[in-house]
This record gives structure tokens, C-alpha cells and sequence, in this order.
């Protein structure tokens, strides 16, 4: 007969289906407000649709997450439960990293054969023939057709704004593995300290990066639609500013659950697994830094 510590089956929740309408009511609203910008409908229901769904996320999100709290704190889980949760965030993890590396791909096969074949370069420089006069050369201030794609008049310059949200990201990366220290020698008030740091720098990482986005837009013309360099910028960085947002929020969770006395030095997983996120994050901006805007 299975036992608590090897077999467990939850109650059941309403949040997943809960969940799966949040989703295809943000995923709709954000398609159809794309499609109404470039319509050029001003008066579109995509943010609205949008912004609905994204109420109805977070209320699962809180919902869900509180259930399992509660669950925890009343001791209803085993260290089966553990190793499962901890299997859970792996996936995750490497879902994310998937995400990444989809874009990522996007970026090295535009730069290594798509942009150099327009070009007239390799077995297939014969699409060249498209647009005769262009030259690929990146970042791409020039694009194959300028009247339809506008480029930009520059590109972000790697050693001001990235260069310093690259030192925040990775001071934070830094802090919170304190306060994971921290935690583990059940130290409190250095843990609380060095957790709402993390958030600061987290979210003046983000500060940071609207300012830059701002820039980007007004004086230097690169937009989405700007070409495939302003189309990959955008994609990459802004979903990474998504993550680290949501990182952030995570991070003012645990804080939260910290002040209120949660979590101690053997069991800390949410804690953990914030942890892990947020370093998921920082080395995703690595990447970004890298490859994005220094090379």
C-alpha cells in the first residue's frame, strides 16, 4: 500500500482552468492588439482584452499559490512533495531556457545566413537578386527595403545604460545568494536586508531599461518595426525585462512571507526556487549583453 511519503494526490483545484482562461484571454487580447497597430486602428480592444486577461492571471496566480502555501504551513507535504516540486521548477527552468534559446536562434540565423544571402554572400547569395544595392552588414542600419522597414539612425551604445543594468543584474545575482546564506543560518534580519536589496536592484534594472526603450523610440528610430535588428532587439530584451518583472515580483513575495515569520533553515524551497528564477534571469542578460548589444 503507498504511503504519504511515496504517493500523493491533491485535492481539487478550479485554478487550472482557472489559469488556461487567463492565458487565451491574454494571449487574444495581445494578437489582436498587434494586428490593430499594424491596421493602424486607434481605437482598438487588444490592451483592454489584454489587460482583463491579465487581471484573471493574477488572481490565479495569488489564489494558486496561496492554496499551496497553506498547504505547506499546515504540513501537508513530504519530502516526496519536495522532490516533485523541485523537479517542477527544473522543467520550468528549462522551458524558459528553450524560450530563450528560440529567440536567441532567431538573432545567429539572421546574422549568419539570412542577412548575409540578401547580401549576395554563400550558396544562396542568389536571393540577393531581391534587392541588388544592398549590403548586409550588423547591426543593421540599412535595411532591403528602407521604405517599408525605416531603420534606425543608431543603435544603443553596449557601455552606458546595458553595461550598467549588466552590474545591477549581476550585483542582485550576488545579493540574493546572500540572503539565501543568510536564510540557512536562520540570520533573519540579514536575510530580509539582503532580499530587498535584490529587489532594488531589480527594479532599477527595469527603471533603467524604460529609459532606454524611450531613447531608443524617440531619437533613435529603432522600433519593432524597424527591421529584423529592431525586431530582435525588442523580442529579446523585452521578454526578458517581462522575466526579470516577474522575478521581481516573486522576490517582494518571499520578502513578504519572510517579514510574516515563513520559511526556516531546512525548509525553504519557495524561497529556493525564487532563487533559482532570478538567476535564470541574470545569466539570460549575460547572453543579452553579449551577443545583442556587443557584438
Amino acid at each position: 500500500m503507498a504511503t504519504h511519503e511515496q504517493y500523493y494526490v491533491p485535492a481539487q483545484s478550479k485554478w487550472p482552468i482557472i489559469a488556461t482562461l487567463g492565458l487565451l484571454i491574454t494571449v487574444y487580447g495581445l494578437g489582436t492588439w498587434f494586428n490593430d497597430l499594424k491596421a493602424a486602428r486607434p481605437e482598438s480592444h487588444g490592451p483592454l482584452i489584454f489587460f482583463v486577461g491579465g487581471l484573471i492571471l493574477a488572481y490565479m496566480l495569488f489564489g494558486w499559490f496561496g492554496s499551496v502555501i497553506k498547504e505547506s504551513r499546515s504540513g501537508m507535504y513530504s519530502s516526496q512533495m519536495d522532490r516533485s516540486f523541485r523537479w517542477g521548477m527544473s522543467w520550468f527552468i528549462f522551458s524558459e531556457v528553450m524560450f530563450f534559446a528560440a529567440f536567441f536562434g532567431a538573432l545567429f540565423y539572421v546574422r549568419t545566413f539570412a542577412g548575409p544571402w540578401l547580401g549576395g554572400e554563400g550558396d544562396k547569395g542568389v536571393a540577393n537578386m531581391l534587392w541588388p544595392n544592398f549590403q548586409f552588414a550588423w547591426p543593421l542600419l540599412n535595411n532591403p527595403d528602407s521604405k517599408l522597414f525605416p531603420p534606425p539612425s543608431a543603435v544603443i551604445s553596449p557601455w552606458e545604460l546595458p553595461l550598467l543594468n549588466t552590474v545591477l543584474l549581476v550585483s542582485s545575482s550576488v545579493t540574493v545568494t546572500f540572503a539565501h546564506h543568510a536564510l540557512r543560518k536562520n540570520k533573519r534580519t540579514p536575510l530580509k536586508l539582503w532580499l530587498a536589496l535584490t529587489i532594488l536592484l531589480g527594479a532599477t534594472f527595469l527603471f533603467f531599461q524604460a529609459e532606454e526603450y524611450i531613447h531608443a523610440y524617440k531619437e533613435l528610430g529603432l522600433t519593432l518595426g524597424s527591421g529584423i535588428y529592431g525586431a530582435t532587439f525588442f523580442m529579446l530584451t523585452g521578454f526578458h525585462g517581462a522575466h526579470v518583472t516577474l522575478g521581481a515580483i516573486i522576490l517582494t513575495v518571499m520578502l513578504v512571507r519572510i517579514l510574516r515569520g515563513h520559511f526556516d533553515p531546512e525548509h525553504h524551497f519557495g524561497f529556493e526556487a525564487a532563487a533559482w528564477y532570478w538567476h535564470f534571469v541574470d545569466v539570460v542578460w549575460i547572453g543579452l549583453f553579449t551577443f545583442v548589444y556587443v557584438l
